[in-house]
Order: structure tokens, then sequence, then C-alpha cells
């Protein structure tokens, strides 16, 4: 997913003021006319004039020295505020742009991209667990494909998804992706007692929190680097298992029912 920076300036019960009316301004400064910037900006006379009205109203003094020409425009140049304001824009795009760009992985494939940071700002999902990762192998398969996603450098999660999902995806070794889990999915078992298990993610941690509720407990595994694990089990089966804060235990999971996402 490309990032691109979109920056407006806005006040309270007032329109944002955007790429599109500093381009209005840039044309105006170019034109010479309010009537010229508009036909250069792809749009009506009336709305060059009400985009100059709302601007002047947002900085509080006039950007645009000019005057109402009728059908033929009349005359029209920046004042020294529209200027500025032209260029503090373009000043703050580019600080931006290059904050973005800094985000970037570094050679060694550390750190967060800036298309990550978004992705994790803006995705909403009813899972309980999202962990993002990078896809380390794909094993093909005649329908299927399993999808190895390393969470950090010690913990890897599996996935069983269609070879059809797989492309459409976009997913290779070393694309960002995001397991998505139901809670409900998670099978907590005690770290001991969890060696031989036909799930294919075995994953240990330790109990971070721990919720009783009428019915279900949800228990928080902190399985390393800042990554947890919930998992929804009955309040007898988290009695019985006798989890407290500070334990060591296991995570199993079935790799049909973890779900990728790429952004």
């Amino acid at each position: 997913m490309p990032v691109r920076v979109q920056l407006s300036f806005a006040a309270a019960n007032g329109s944002p003021v955007g790429a599109e009316r500093i381009r209005l301004l840039e044309a105006v400064a170019r034109e010479g006319s309010i009537s010229a910037a508009a036909r250069a900006a792809g749009i009506t006379y009336k709305a060059a004039w009400d985009a100059v009205d709302a601007m002047n109203n947002l900085f509080g003094r006039p950007l645009v020295d000019g005057r109402a020409g009728g059908r033929k425009g009349g005359g029209a140049v920046l004042t020294a505020e529209g200027a500025r304001v032209v260029a503090v824009f373009h000043h703050l795009e580019g600080e931006m742009a290059r904050a973005l760009s800094a985000m970037q992985p570094g050679p060694d494939g550390t750190g967060l991209s800036a298309a990550t940071l978004m992705w994790g700002l803006f995705m909403r999902t009813s899972a309980r667990n999202a962990l993002g990762g990078t896809v380390a192998a794909i094993a093909d398969g005649t329908v299927s494909a399993e999808v190895t996603l390393a969470l950090s450098d010690r913990v890897a999660l599996t996935a069983v998804i269609t070879r059809d999902s797989v492309r459409d995806l976009g997913l290779f070794p070393g694309r960002e992706a995001t397991a998505l889990i139901k809670a409900s999915f998670v099978i907590l078992a005690a770290a001991d007692e969890a060696r031989r298990t036909s799930a294919r993610n075995r994953i240990e941690g330790v109990v971070a929190r721990r919720e009783d509720g009428a019915v279900n407990s949800e228990v928080t595994l902190d399985i390393g680097d800042g990554k947890t694990l919930v998992a929804l089990v009955t309040l007898a089966a988290a009695k019985e298992l006798g989890l407290s804060v500070g334990d060591r235990a296991c995570a199993l999971i079935d790799a049909s029912h973890v779900i990728l996402a790429a952004n």
C-alpha cells in the first residue's frame, strides 16, 4: 500500500484548506486572475471565489488581492500572506514525506514501515488477536498453501490458506502481513503438558493477565518482543488449569484458524 501525505489546515466549523486550494493559490500567482486560475484548477469561477473567501476567513488575512471582473475576470495576485501560506504548506508536506520515508525498514529488515503503521492505525477487525509479522516461507500444495509468518526472531505462526488467497494477497517471503486469530480459537495448556499435539502452532509465553467472568475467562499471554496473545476459555477450564499471572503456559492454534491479511 503506497502511503501518500495529505496535509490540510482547518479551523473549528470551517472548511479545510488542502492541496487543491493551495493549487488554486498557485494558479492565481501564475495566471494573474481568478477566472484563469479557476480554469487551470478545473473549477468554476464562483467556486474559485468561494475558496478564496474560505481561505481568507481561515487565516484571518487576505491571501489574494483581486477584484471580481465579470465574465472576463479581474486581475488578481497573491498577497505576501498568500505566498507564505503556499510556502509553509509545501514545507510541511516535505517534512511529513521525509518522516514517513525515514520509517522504512533498515538494511537488516528491522523497523516499522509507513505502510505498516497506517495499516495498524486504521485496520479494524473483530478478531481479538491481530499480530503483525513477515512472511518467512510459503509451502505450496495442490489446493492450499502453508504460510509461515515470523512474528519475531523467536516466534513463528503457520497459516493454511488457499493458493488463490496467496496470489490475491500478493504474499511472498519478506512481505509484511497480519495474522488474525479469534480468541476462542486459542487453546491453552500448561507449558510442560503441551509437548505433543496435532495443533500446527504451539506458542509458549507467560500469563500477563487473567480476567474471569461469569462463564468465560480471558487470558492474555505475553509471547515476547512486545506481543501478546489472548485466549478465551471457559471459567471452569481456567480454574482447572490453575493459571495465574506469571505462570508459563502454551497457546495451541490450528493453522486453519489463522486468517492472513496484507496491506
